[in-house]
């Protein structure tokens, strides 16, 4: 079992830059963790991953703006999010894979992939 709790969302304005953490608990080593977002009306969408090993994966929609990381020793993974849009509003959602690791990191776009969830993060990028 893993816990995932998130924290860093808030309202922002358009060009300006967010941090988010998922604080994971439980079962970590080996997993995969990545980061989701929905918007209201909008299926879930793949923003980012990050192997055990630091290996990632972006969204094209959202590549060069953000910058995922992790910090083993902290069980924690962070979305560095910049040049903000209102288009990035959304609830971000941290989510774990466990092991073992696939080597395709397109597989981990697949929201279906991953066992554990975080109730999510509130981002509101304004105009």
């Amino acid at each position: 079992q893993v816990q995932l709790v998130e924290s860093g969302g808030g309202l922002v304005q358009a060009g300006g830059s967010l941090r988010l953490s998922c604080a994971a608990s439980g079962r970590t080593f080996g997993t995969v963790m990545g980061w989701f977002r929905q918007a209201p009306g909008k299926e879930r969408e793949f923003v980012s991953a990050i192997t055990w090993g630091g290996g990632t994966t972006y969204a094209d929609s959202i590549k060069g703006r953000v910058t995922i990381s992790r910090d083993n020793a902290k069980n924690t993974v962070y979305l560095q999010m910049g040049s903000l849009k209102p288009e990035d509003t959304a609830v971000y959602y941290c989510a774990a894979n466990g092991p073992p690791t696939v080597s395709s990191m397109s597989y981990y776009s697949d929201a279906s992939k991953y066992q554990y969830w975080g109730q999510g993060t509130q981002v509101t990028v304004s105009a």
